[in-house]
């Protein structure tokens, strides 16, 4: 080969918020399985693990630093993949509360939302007649009344006590056009160190559609408010993850996969584990020219800390 191929950083999220136990025998929710298929997807070719805590028994959400004390270590010790926490893992908890594993594990990187939304995943219950646990089908339907808060009040106190406090990178997540301009105010006002690393998130109800058209505005009006001081990715949420990937990939951004976004392997077909879906989009972003970017070249890319300044 006469010329290095692109490097492209891999995210995989590995359990989330959104999707319950009955949806995918996959999807993993007791702490060893979290840790077996964020160490798997990693060797799969994903430089960032981006993970939630569930409660080990029932696989409802959980924001216990416990819960995830009892993953972390052991995805360390196994693997030098990134690991970036999510900071809004419940959509009913106060932000402060939403942070508090981060505070205790400071990790290289955590998740930044950049406004307040609309955040409804109500129709999925309608799919389902019989569930593995009573929580999930009234955590479903009772989301058409969440709000979920990210003010810049909010922003702010992450932006200090983690970025400021603790040397965390954030992976800015935008569900909208408006967050990039929330998050254009925060960088010009000094609570941000560029480069940014923005996520675009598309396909949640309560924020922008999963289209092609929507993710060029969204990548034309960044670069228009961040110049070349930005580097970013792009989430698409269910059927189109791949398609969306693909794409973002192309117009020369970053990728994230995993049962967080998309229990999906194809159209009408569940994904067997998170390794799958990045083994997926590596072969795709391979017969396309491109290359997945290393741990290392991840950390450089987006300038991170580095993982012997963590505490798990």
């Amino acid at each position: 080969m006469s010329k290095s191929r692109r490097k492209v950083i891999i995210t995989c999220a590995i359990t989330g918020a959104i999707h319950t136990p009955t949806m995918s025998d996959a999807l993993p929710y007791a702490p060893e399985d979290i840790a077996r298929q964020a160490i798997d997807a990693a060797e799969a070719g994903a430089a960032i693990l981006h993970l939630h805590a569930r409660h080990p028994t029932t696989g409802a959400v959980s924001i216990d630093p416990d819960h995830f004390m009892a993953f972390l270590p052991n995805i360390k010790r196994s693997t030098d993949a990134v690991i970036n926490l999510s900071t809004g893992g419940s959509l009913t908890n106060t932000v402060a509360e939403r942070i508090a594993p981060a505070k205790r594990v400071s990790p290289e990187m955590t998740s930044l939302n950049m406004g307040s939304m609309n955040f409804a995943m109500h129709p999925l219950a309608d799919k389902y007649k019989v569930w593995k646990f009573d929580w999930e089908e009234a955590y479903l339907r009772n989301s058409d009344t969440y709000i979920f808060r990210n003010t810049f009040r909010d922003i702010a106190m992450v932006a200090k006590e983690l970025g400021e406090g603790e040397g965390v990178k954030f992976e800015h997540e935008c569900y909208d056009v408006g967050h990039l301009y929330n998050l254009k105010f925060c960088l010009d006002s000094g609570m941000f160190k560029t480069p940014v690393f923005i996520q675009f998130v598309l396909g949640i109800l309560g924020g922008i559609g999963a289209d092609l058209d929507n993710l060029v505005f969204m990548k034309r009006t960044a670069d228009r408010l961040f110049g070349d001081a930005y580097r970013w990715s792009v989430l698409g949420a269910g059927a189109a993850q791949m398609d969306l990937a693909v794409a973002a990939a192309m117009m020369g951004g970053n990728v994230r996969v995993g049962l967080e976004d998309s229990l999906l392997i194809s159209r009408g077909q569940l994904a067997a584990s998170n390794a799958q879906q990045v083994a997926k989009i590596r072969q795709m972003l391979r017969d396309h020219g491109l290359e997945a970017a290393s741990p290392a070249e991840a950390r450089e890319m987006l300038s991170l800390k580095g993982a012997e300044l963590t505490r798990f």
